[in-house]
């Protein structure tokens, strides 16, 4: 299949997949803390990660660990951040606020590696980005009590994401998606560790009915969301442009919606309209890509 039609099914799975995850950091948060959350994501899916691609780690070159090193901190933090933040907001919004990586990725593009992106890339990106802030607008008018403060742990991860995307995009681009993954997560191991050692992990009591599905989310979290979908987003983005793939972050929010309506969350027919506005976004971000 060729590259541009696989992209779009790319999308399409991580946007379900990660769209998804939202919902079940909100479950494992009811039995466990942030800091155990994050971790034990990290620890579970280091040693699936080893189990299936432990031998792809020969075909990194010597080279390239540093970047290996480099993309693996980058991305050992938002996990944390995603949970902290819904300790006070829903996760709706979380994904919502997500949709900034494209603009980063764009903006950290141009600014530091001096990527060509052409006027419908930069208007799909824009588009986009009003198509979020309007669904996080209307988030907010639907549940005001939430203490929006904490959307800054989610712009952070955000610019975080961004910055791995252009660093795999620059420096990666000939490596395994599945060898960048594993050696990505084999360096994050041991901080994980730490940190769940020192998240009063003794306090756990796994006879507890919340903190037994709070397991169970974060093993489908770490399994789906994690590995899987880590995989193939390091896939994903050697056959895309930056912009391209990170404009996920445009999509998933509509799937983080349709679970917390389920859950029982507002679902509103302005925010019908601005996922409208997200996806014709998302189509512009990927006309005439030059990378």
């Amino acid at each position: 299949m060729e590259n541009k039609n696989l992209k779009w099914i790319y999308l399409l799975i991580l946007s379900f997949v990660w769209g998804s995850s939202y919902i079940l950091i909100k479950k494992a948060l009811i039995g466990l803390s942030p800091l155990q959350v994050g971790s034990l994501r990290t620890i579970i899916s280091t040693v699936l990660l080893l189990a299936i691609g432990y031998s792809s780690l020969k075909s990194i070159p010597r080279d390239k660990w540093k970047w290996i090193l480099i993309t693996g901190l980058v991305s050992f933090i938002p996990p944390f951040l995603f949970a902290y933040a819904q300790t006070e907001i829903d996760s709706a919004l979380a994904a919502i606020l997500n949709s900034l990586t494209p603009l980063a990725t764009l903006l950290i593009g141009v600014g530091f590696y001096r990527f060509k992106i052409d006027s419908k890339q930069i208007s799909g990106v824009i588009i986009g980005l009003i198509g979020s802030v309007l669904l996080m607008y209307q988030g907010s008018v639907i549940n005001p009590d939430q203490n929006l403060l904490y959307v800054f742990f989610i712009i952070f991860a955000s610019v975080l994401y961004a910055v791995q995307v252009n660093l795999l995009k620059v420096h990666l681009q000939d490596v395994s998606a599945v060898a960048i993954t594993v050696g990505n997560f084999i360096f994050i191991f041991p901080l994980a560790v730490v940190i769940f050692l020192m998240s009063d992990y003794k306090q756990i009591d796994i006879n507890d009915e919340d903190v037994k599905v709070a397991l169970f989310c974060l093993l489908i979290l770490s399994i789906i969301g994690t590995v899987f979908a880590k995989i193939l987003f390091n896939k994903f983005v050697q056959i895309a442009s930056p912009v391209f793939a990170s404009s996920v972050t445009y999509t998933l929010p509509i799937v983080a919606l349709f679970w917390g309506l389920i859950d029982g969350e507002v679902f509103t027919l302005n925010q019908f309209f601005a996922t409208v506005i997200i996806l014709i976004g998302v189509y512009l971000a990927n006309k005439k890509s030059k990378l």
